[in-house]
């Protein structure tokens, strides 16, 4: 059987949050941001093992107010992160151990829920590489560099991606290796395969799936909370 592990970042410094602590570590109805996230991914039965990735000066912050209090087992090991998301998702990668299957998720996306992560890893053993999103409710413009609208694309193959991303373990790490050797800059893991020919399947993820950003995420969060009686 497929042995599955996590990597959730949380080494992200939330410079939009405009708070003096890093907003994983923020409250939603009292529990913190990445307590909902890890305990996710704790709570799927197709996870076995999870590396939390923190920022430098927050390991044993993580480790004492998250980890231990709330006794999430699956937590292989908390490291800490480096300069760029690409450098703490790769020390993530060499932290895992004996897997086939690795998901790739932002701390501060809490409201991941059990179908995205089982589909995640069934899609990833099923073509490699493997993304969810949703379809943008919006019309999008792409405009020029005076401000001025180029064209619209056709909003029916427009995707907005989401975390988890899932990857076969050793082409993601094969993959990362690269781009760190060639010094290609990425903002998400897909485009990291994607770099090196590979496709990645795209499958739906939910709305309610969001990104804690701003302040204003927080009230929408709690919102998403309140509705699913979380």
């Amino acid at each position: 059987m497929s042995r599955n592990c996590a990597i959730i970042l949380a080494a992200g410094k939330g410079r939009r949050m405009v708070r003096s602590i890093n907003k994983q570590y923020l409250n939603i109805n009292e529990y913190p941001i990445l307590y909902y996230t890890i305990k996710a991914f704790t709570k799927c039965d197709c996870i076995d093992e999870i590396i939390v990735v923190a920022a430098e000066g927050e390991v044993d912050y993580c480790r004492e107010e998250i980890v231990e209090k709330y006794n999430f087992l699956k937590v292989k090991d908390i490291i800490v992160g480096g300069k760029e998301r690409q450098d703490s998702v790769l020390k993530g990668l060499l932290a895992v151990s004996n897997c086939e299957i690795v998901l790739i998720h932002d701390g501060a996306r809490p409201f991941v829920n059990e179908s995205i992560i089982k589909d995640a890893v069934f899609y990833a053993n099923l073509y490699g590489a493997t993304a969810c999103g949703v379809r943008p409710k919006d019309t999008i413009k792409i405009k020029d560099s005076s401000g001025f609208s180029l064209k619209t694309p056709k909003r029916e193959i427009l995707f907005c991606v989401q975390t988890p991303q899932a990857f076969r373990y050793n082409l993601i790490l094969s993959c990362h290796k690269k781009i760190n050797s060639d010094g290609i800059k990425v903002t998400d893991d897909t485009m990291v395969v994607e770099q090196y020919g590979n496709k990645v399947f795209l499958y739906e993820g939910s709305y309610d799936n969001i990104k804690v950003t701003t302040p204003e995420d927080l009230a929408i969060g709690k919102q998403i909370l309140d509705k699913n009686h979380c």
